[in-house]
């Protein structure tokens, strides 16, 4: 592959990582290990938070990097996925990467990824996404960054930091060809990023947390599990909890938020920075603006949220029912998720089901879902896209909203028809 700067533009460097998901996910540090020290090392340069986990991760980490910016403290965010443009994974101080600075650390990292390749390295999407962020970390002068796993833990190619504190939420099956059948086998992959004496903060219970324990006591590492934490009150737009006898109110609704807001309290009194955090914590909490979960759009009965595995359903499905009451859903799903489980949930909550695919290779077949959904409720109806069972589901609502849900591609959908009428969101 030649390669010139001047010929860069956004849609060549997006298809270049693109194509690299031929290579499909490959668990491993070889490959990310190499690249790193290729290009220096950028993540040593600054401090990480790092949180794996199966739902709550994005949300947990949304809550430190709003306190760390209500502190002054100059912070880098790298999430995934992002809901619909690529920029979102990489942010600091809350602002997206810019699509110049995009370009440009691109063709740094394309430069090397390339090069590697005729030494027998084949650097995945992800590992050539990490290594930008990193680099772009770097290059703006990060003191902390928040660094989200992609998938698992121990072979995730976010797994080559030293962090100051290790997260992990709450474990559920997923993920299953590459991480195990069961939670304790999945629980051990996320224990993974655990690190020699570094504090780990869980909220895990049952057999993820005594894999956990197992793993952190092997690493004469501090284990704090949350559990002493209470929902004081839920609304569409936040929610108020209790936390060691101190109210907070956080900017997520929902009420599994108490948990992932209890272990951001947990990581944010552990972490060694230029400042003290403590005094920031009640702002940077109830600043804290996280797109996708259980989203209410300003004026339109609209709700959207990326939910997509069985226990975030479960969550999702109780909270929606306590605030909105029965809703029309439109639902979507990719094709490595439980769609049994998830199914129960969404049905639980919807007066109508409006079945589609999201936009992705790994949609599940509309036909399934249809089918299996039709085994739990009467009123479901096929639409061919996320924007046209969005507009069914307004003209025909039933209930009190629509929520559109089941996957981050769903999301998408939702967030691309509100940009066509000029929405915000």
């Amino acid at each position: 592959m030649g390669l010139n700067v001047s010929d860069f533009d956004k849609e060549l460097v997006i298809d270049w990582l693109h194509n690299l998901t031929r290579l499909g996910i490959k668990l491993g540090l070889k490959n990310i290990t190499e690249l790193l020290a290729r290009i220096g090392n950028p993540q040593d340069s600054f401090k990480t938070i790092h949180v794996a986990g199966s739902d709550g991760k994005g949300s947990t980490c949304a809550y430190i990097y709003s306190v760390l910016r209500e502190a002054g403290i100059k912070t880098g965010l790298y999430s995934s996925p992002q809901i619909v443009d690529f920029n979102e994974r990489i942010s600091v101080d809350g602002k997206d990467i810019s699509d110049e600075e995009f370009l440009l650390l691109a063709y740094e990292v394309m430069v090397v990824v390339e090069s590697m390749k005729d030494e027998g390295y084949d650097c995945t999407f992800f590992e050539s996404t990490t290594a930008l962020a990193f680099l772009y970390f770097q290059r703006k002068g990060v003191e902390c960054a928040v660094i989200e796993v992609g998938m698992g833990g121990r072979y995730d190619a976010t797994n080559v930091i030293n962090p100051e504190v290790t997260v992990i939420t709450n474990i559920s099956k997923e993920h299953t060809q590459m991480l195990g059948d069961t939670i304790p086998e999945i629980a051990i992959e996320k224990a993974g990023i655990i690190k020699d004496g570094i504090p780990v903060i869980t909220c895990n219970t049952g057999p993820a947390l005594n894999e956990i324990s197992n793993i952190a006591r092997s690493m004469d590492s501090e284990l704090v599990v949350v559990d002493d934490v209470t929902l004081i009150e839920m609304c569409q737009t936040s929610s108020i909890i209790e936390y060691h006898g101190e109210r907070y109110e956080v900017g997520i609704p929902g009420s599994y938020q108490a948990m992932n807001a209890a272990m951001a309290i947990e990581v944010l009194s552990r972490v060694r920075l230029s400042k003290d955090l403590k005094p920031y914590i009640k702002d940077g909490l109830r600043n804290t603006v996280w797109p996708g979960r259980m989203q209410k759009i300003d004026g339109l009965p609209l709700i959207v949220d990326v939910t997509h595995t069985r226990n975030g359903m479960v969550a999702l499905s109780k909270d929606i029912l306590e605030i909105y009451g029965k809703v029309t859903v439109v639902f979507g799903i990719l094709s490595d998720k439980d769609l049994v489980g998830i199914s129960e949930c969404v049905a639980k909550m919807a007066e109508q089901v409006i079945v589609t695919e999201p936009d992705s290779d790994r949609a599940m077949d509309v036909s399934e879902v249809s089918r299996v959904m039709g085994l739990r409720m009467d009123d479901v109806i096929v639409s061919d896209s996320v924007e046209d069972a969005i507009e069914t589901a307004l003209e025909n609502m039933k209930g009190s909203a629509v929520l559109v849900t089941g996957s981050f591609r769903m999301a998408e959908g939702a967030m691309r028809w509100l940009k066509k009428r000029s929405v915000r969101y």
